[in-house]
């Protein structure tokens, strides 16, 4: 270990493009699709749009600080920016830390899922060995594992094609009406759950602004990655959600362990078994981005000085966070072992939420008082705004339901 040594840069444009977007995937589509649509019944596609629009602004006031700014612990480095406290700084670096491991800790139960349809394992070891074995691939080194999530998120990708073209039929007969009904059965707060939880299948573009001192030339390739991974992901998420509620019913995608090989199966094709394995890799290529994010971040608050100097010490060989990779694998199994996936989830969106209303309001002031800097985008002063006031209001409205 060196607290001298500098993380590599080794990620271009495609690799951070595929990390951020095998993480968008991963985290919601294969895992939680079944869980949205027991809140949401039969507008459980209008529930993914809401959760959609809301991520988007958000994802664009990214955009532009993650080209004025681009270093580890960038959330953290934003709000200090913006207000200046320590203080609120570290407690924002820790609640991202704390979304990643909610979010890695529901993944590898999702993960387990998906293998028990091919062998019988229990899932707490299922779900644990995989954080082991995903933590040490992180430790040895960010461009292998940055390689193998690029490899797992073209299988992500391929999985959702094979939904959407397999299952194209459910396109004949779609109509507006159909995908901005409201189902009377769930009503205006069924979708609202439904959107909260659906909010967490967008979440993952955050994540990549970690990797910026890892980055070739960060000011313009993370923008440009942020927003190919979003657009990427709305699109399929799209057309696989109007797929799965199309063939098969809200109740049956919600008691499913493996949703999308239920879906992938009524769509008549003669091999479902893939899609059970690409569920896994989902899982997998989900689970590995938290652990990186996780470990930036709190490297990025040691480099600092806002945490302990030895989080900041990066390995010697494989120029790499090790411990403070090991600090977030440890709480991510004790996440996984003490909290079911729904639970997991809602407190990942809960978050992740909270931390977007932050990042938004940071932009705002930042804007206010240094309109031009050296990034490589700049977005109008209503985005902010806009992506403000929809992470209110949806947190908002989540605590009513809940109270």
């Amino acid at each position: 270990m060196s607290a001298n040594a500098k993380l590599k840069r080794s990620l271009g444009l495609p690799l951070v493009m595929l990390y951020g977007l095998g993480n968008i995937l991963g985290a919601g589509i294969y895992v939680l699709v079944g869980k949205v649509a027991g809140f949401a019944g039969t507008s459980t596609t209008l529930a993914f749009i809401i959760a959609m629009v809301t991520a988007t602004f958000t994802a664009f006031s990214y955009m532009e600080l993650s080209g004025r700014y681009p270093v580890s612990a960038s959330v953290s480095v934003y709000v200090h920016k913006a207000f200046g406290k320590k203080w609120l700084s570290v407690l924002i670096g820790l609640a991202m830390v704390a979304g990643g491991i909610t979010s890695a800790a529901a993944l590898s139960q999702g993960f387990a899922g998906y293998l028990s349809s091919f062998i019988s394992i229990p899932l707490p070891v299922a779900s644990v060995g995989l954080i082991i074995i995903l933590g040490l691939l992180a430790i040895k080194g960010i461009g292998e594992s940055a390689k193998a999530a690029a490899l797992f998120t073209l299988l992500e990708v391929l999985g959702l094609v094979l939904i959407i073209w397999f299952g194209r039929e459910a396109f004949s007969s779609l109509s507006p009406s159909r995908v901005f009904n409201i189902d009377p059965t769930v009503g205006i707060s069924g979708i609202a759950a439904g959107a909260f939880l659906a909010f967490y299948a967008f979440i993952g573009f955050e994540d990549m602004v970690n990797v910026a001192e890892e980055t070739k030339n960060p000011r313009r390739v993370m923008p440009l990655a942020i927003l190919l991974s979003l657009l990427i992901s709305t699109s399929l998420y799209i057309l696989v959600v109007i797929v799965a509620t199309t063939l098969v019913s809200p109740a049956e995608l919600a008691g499913s362990k493996a949703p999308l090989t239920l879906v992938f199966d009524r769509t008549g094709a003669s091999n479902t078994t893939i899609l059970g394995f690409i569920g896994m890799i989902a899982a997998i290529n989900g689970v590995i981005v938290q652990v990186i994010m996780g470990s930036r971040i709190l490297y990025g608050l040691a480099k600092q000085g806002w945490l302990n100097q030895r989080l900041a010490n990066v390995h010697s060989k494989h120029q790499t966070p090790a411990l403070a990779t090991l600090v977030v694998i440890g709480v991510m199994i004790a996440g996984t072992l003490l909290l079911p996936l729904v639970s997991l989830a809602q407190i990942t969106s809960l978050l992740v939420l909270s931390i977007f209303t932050l990042v938004n309001v940071s932009l705002i002031v930042i804007k206010r008082r240094q309109p031009r800097h050296a990034g490589y985008i700049s977005v109008p002063m209503f985005v902010p705004y806009i992506g403000t006031m929809l992470c209110v209001l949806t947190v908002l409205y989540q605590f009513s339901i809940w109270l």
